[in-house]
């Protein structure tokens, strides 16, 4: 039985949350709201079993065709990405130095996203717009000073991400990327999260990147230099961890930046970020 896919979604210019079925789109949310308004309430309350298996015993209350989804987790506390977190991502910057010691981190803001099938947009002040498929975890239960035998009690769901960044604005500081990695609508979440179930599941999952259908990043998280129990225990030394934050894993070699010459996002291009057991997340690319 496939996993269940609970996805946020504007239908008719409103905003709801609900289920992917083989019908079409389940309003959860109609039946829900009062309990969860949004999936990060749902989250927090440890309710997305209840939610899919719910789901599974109602009809679609919409066509696929007829909605347009959103980041599944709307206004998260925080999204922290990972950077250089695959072996041959950190021999791409020829630096010869090891492996770091500690995992290299960054904030983006939720602007920064769009959903599966929205353009990403590539903005008036640079035409370095380049992707980075990753795993992505959602936070399910708060905490502080994790230790990483109790890690992976705190992930709710995994989604995927297209962390798109702007190349040359990573640049504009000595040691800042801040710039480069929060344009708006430079990338995106989804399409939906898979409820998280046991360590199996994300042990090795394939992750890879594809620009009009061509192969461009395919990698295992069970190569992660900064595991998921590490990342975890890490990122909660100096943060609380909170429900329905979302922690971005790394993306593997391949990036447009790293060809020769460079091979940067174009309109009309095509990127599908796909991981075993989540999904695909595909988006298009338009001028700002």
């Amino acid at each position: 039985m496939p996993l269940p896919r609970l996805v946020t979604f504007t239908v008719n210019g409103a905003q709801k949350y609900g289920a992917i079925t083989e019908s079409g789109a389940v309003d959860l949310s109609a039946r829900y709201a009062r309990d969860y308004p949004t999936l990060r309430e749902a989250i927090e309350h440890g309710a997305l079993r209840r939610l899919a298996d719910a789901a599974e015993n109602l009809s679609a209350d919409f066509a696929l065709e007829d909605v347009t989804l959103r980041p599944p987790i709307p206004s998260p506390e925080k999204i922290i990405c990972v950077g250089v977190n695959y072996p041959d991502r950190n021999a791409e910057y020829k630096d010869g130095q090891e492996a770091p010691r500690f995992p290299s981190l960054f904030m983006r803001t939720p602007r920064s996203f769009v959903g599966h099938g929205t353009p990403l947009v590539r903005p008036r002040a640079s035409t370095q717009l380049d992707y980075e498929g990753e795993v992505a975890l959602v936070i399910g239960k708060a905490g502080r000073h994790i230790a990483e035998r109790d890690a992976l009690d705190h992930i709710a769901a995994l989604t995927l991400c297209n962390e798109g960044t702007i190349r040359d604005w990573v640049r504009h500081a000595k040691f800042n990327v801040t710039q480069g990695k929060n344009f708006d609508s430079t990338g995106s979440l989804g399409p939906w999260i898979v409820p998280y179930t046991d360590e199996a599941q994300i042990a090795d999952i394939r992750l890879a990147t594809y620009v009009n259908g061509e192969p461009r990043q395919d990698d295992r998280t069970s190569r992660l230099i900064f595991g998921f129990r590490y990342l975890l225990s890490y990122i909660s030394t100096f943060t609380t961890l909170m429900p329905g934050d979302i922690i971005v894993t790394g993306t593997p070699t391949g990036a447009g930046a790293r060809f020769d010459p460079p091979r940067f996002l174009v309109p009309g291009d095509v990127i599908e970020v796909t991981a075993d057991g989540i999904g695909t997340l595909r988006n298009g690319v338009i001028d700002e």
